[in-house]
């Protein structure tokens, strides 16, 4: 059952936004009452951190799965970006990235926590297997540009920085993806990027 109100709380949300979400709607959209959706979660507040939490714990298992099957170090780039252009396209609501920094801090800071620790050591991962494989420069000090690389994605969801009102989020993230690899490739590298780019 809370798996169910998980997912049905998510969907809500990704419509909608997080704000305008009440107990009410997600009690509606499950077809239960209140009271029992309460005997499940005791705030909204509860039932936001556990969908962030399995949201982030997916997104976890996706990556290690990508690592294992990708078949380079730019291929497993890519097929990272099309799982983030997934997930940014089933977002339908202006509102979710903004309702979650300025209505629900605490759980904002899981998504900073969980883009300084697992992405930041994905790209560190990613950078070290594509100097050895020859397709980004070995100068480069991949903990480093991991870091820039973590910060830096945050900069794109920021609703401060680029508001969805002015700026479409896969474009965006598109940009960055690619500005990002050119910033670290071989010719060798830039080459295979550009044979793969029509498949992003």
């Amino acid at each position: 059952m809370k798996d169910n109100i998980v997912l049905k709380s998510r969907n809500l949300f990704l419509k909608y936004g997080i704000k305008s979400v009440a107990m009410d709607d997600i009690a509606r959209e499950l077809g239960m009452s209140k009271k029992t959706l309460y005997q499940h979660f005791e705030t909204k507040s509860d039932i936001i951190r556990s969908v962030a939490e399995q949201n982030l714990a997916n997104d976890i298992r996706m990556v290690n799965e990508i690592q294992t099957t990708a078949k380079d170090a730019i291929d497993e780039m890519f097929l990272v970006a099309k799982h983030v252009i997934e997930e940014i396209t089933l977002i339908q609501s202006p509102t979710l990235i903004f309702d979650l920094q300025k209505y629900y801090p605490e759980m904002w800071q899981l998504f900073e926590q969980f883009q300084h620790e697992q992405v930041k050591n994905h790209i560190k991962h990613n950078i070290e297997r594509g100097i050895t494989e020859g397709f980004y420069r070995a100068e480069i000090n991949a903990d480093i540009i991991a870091k820039i690389y973590s910060g830096n994605s945050l900069c794109v969801i920021d609703e401060n920085m680029f508001p969805t009102k002015q700026f479409d989020k896969i474009k965006l993230f598109k940009e960055f993806f690619i500005y990002h690899i050119r910033g670290i490739a071989t010719p060798k590298g830039l080459r295979l990027l550009e044979k793969r780019l029509e498949s992003l």
